[in-house]
């Protein structure tokens, strides 16, 4: 998922990083690499706070999941935050570049990545692949622990939104409980591991 991730990136950043003359060459595929880390640390972080129902939120498309609403999305602003830092710590693009550049480029890699997910016909995604790449459990069917996200996934896109009977709710706590416990492992067990990773992508 990593990687798909970081080649979606590079496409989408095809104006903001790679023409823009504010980035310098040599430094276009380190960008892209924090930009993918941005995107993989705050949904990882978000899973390990206990955020899973938000992360299915996000992906569960709708009207606040398109356009300008993204900029509404907590996950989705922070990891324009973290990007933005990133740019002028790790950089040295000027602040205000920055700001433009990942205001620019992560809103769009978010709602394409959300078009990806929910499209039967791209295999470049699933929600499955996604949430068990951060949890420590692969790219496996049902990576995630060895359940179907999917179908949670389904409660938050339906018309009435969670189930609210008994059921439903220890079901999805169980859930919750398992992403998180998996998520802090990955973060625990990795120190660089995520950026390790993505740094394997680049030439």
């Amino acid at each position: 998922m990593l990687e798909n991730l970081f080649n979606l990136i590079k496409e989408q950043g095809a104006t903001s990083v790679i023409e823009n003359p504010a980035v310098p060459n040599e430094q276009n595929e380190a960008v892209l690499a924090s930009a993918t880390h941005s995107v993989a640390e705050e949904l990882q972080g978000t899973l390990a706070g206990g955020g899973l129902q938000n992360v299915l939120s996000l992906f569960g498309g709708g009207g606040n999941n398109s356009g300008g609403g993204l900029l509404n999305n907590p996950i989705v602003s922070n990891i324009i935050s973290n990007f933005t830092q990133k740019l002028t710590n790790n950089h040295g693009i000027a602040s205000d570049q920055a700001s433009g550049i990942a205001g620019n480029l992560i809103p769009n890699v978010i709602s394409n990545l959300i078009s990806k997910t929910n499209n039967p016909n791209d295999s470049s995604f699933d929600i499955n692949s996604i949430i068990g790449s951060l949890t420590g459990g692969g790219n496996a069917g049902g990576g995630a622990g060895g359940f179907d996200v999917g179908g949670i996934l389904s409660k938050f896109t339906g018309g009435g939104g969670l189930d609210t009977d008994g059921d439903g709710q220890v079901e999805l706590s169980d859930i919750v409980s398992k992403v998180t416990g998996g998520a802090q492992q990955a973060q625990a067990g990795g120190g660089g591991g995520l950026m390790d990773m993505i740094k394997g992508f680049m030439k």
